[in-house]
C-alpha cells in the first residue's frame, strides 16, 4: 500500500487570504478617499457661504453708512427703503419691525445671479438709547429658492456680525 500524501488546496488557501487582505486594505484606502473627497467639497461650499454672506453685508454696509439708507427716524416709518446690490435685484423685506427703541430689518439677497443667496437682518436703535447698529448677514451655498423650500435640502450656511 502506498501513502499518499494529501497537501491539495494549500496554495489555493493562502491565495485566499492574501486576497482577503488585500481587498481590506483597498476599501479601506477606497473609504478614506471618499471621506477626504466629501470635505474638501464641504470646505468650498462653506466658502461659497461665507463670501455670499461677505457680499450681502458690504452691500448693506454701504447703503447704511454711504447713502443713509436706514437712518433711524422719529416715528414709525411706512416701509423698509429699498436697496439694490450691484446687478442682483433685492426682494422686499422678510420683516420689518418698529418699536420705540429698535427698528429691525430683514432683507433676503439673491446673490451670483441667484446662484448663492444672504440674509441680512439689520438692527437699529433710537437715537435717544446711542444709536447703536447691528447686523448679521448670513450666506448660503445655494439659491433663494433652495432656502425658502428647504424641504430635505442640503445647504451651508455661514455668518457674520458687524456692531458700530
Amino acid at each position: 500500500m502506498a501513502i499518499k500524501k494529501i497537501q491539495s488546496g494549500f496554495a489555493l488557501l493562502i491565495a485566499v487570504i492574501f486576497m482577503s487582505v488585500m481587498l481590506t486594505f483597498g476599501l479601506a484606502l477606497g473609504s478614506l478617499g471618499y471621506k477626504q473627497q466629501v470635505l474638501a467639497s464641504s470646505s468650498i461650499e462653506a466658502q461659497y457661504a461665507f463670501y455670499a454672506a461677505d457680499s450681502a453685508l458690504e452691500c448693506v454696509l454701504y447703503a447704511d453708512q454711504q447713502l443713509g439708507t436706514f437712518l433711524v427716524p422719529p416715528a414709525q416709518p411706512s416701509s423698509a427703503p429699498s436697496i439694490v446690490c450691484g446687478d442682483d435685484s433685492l426682494r422686499p423685506p422678510i420683516s420689518d419691525d418698529w418699536s420705540t427703541l429698535l427698528w429691525t430689518i430683514t432683507y433676503r439677497l439673491p446673490l451670483d445671479s441667484n446662484k448663492r443667496c444672504a440674509d441680512i437682518t439689520i438692527y437699529k436703535a433710537a437715537p435717544d438709547s446711542g444709536e447703536i447698529t447691528s447686523i448679521f448677514s448670513q450666506g448660503y451655498d445655494v439659491s433663494c429658492d433652495v432656502v425658502d423650500t428647504s424641504e430635505g435640502a442640503r445647504f451651508v450656511s455661514r455668518g457674520i456680525n458687524v456692531y458700530y
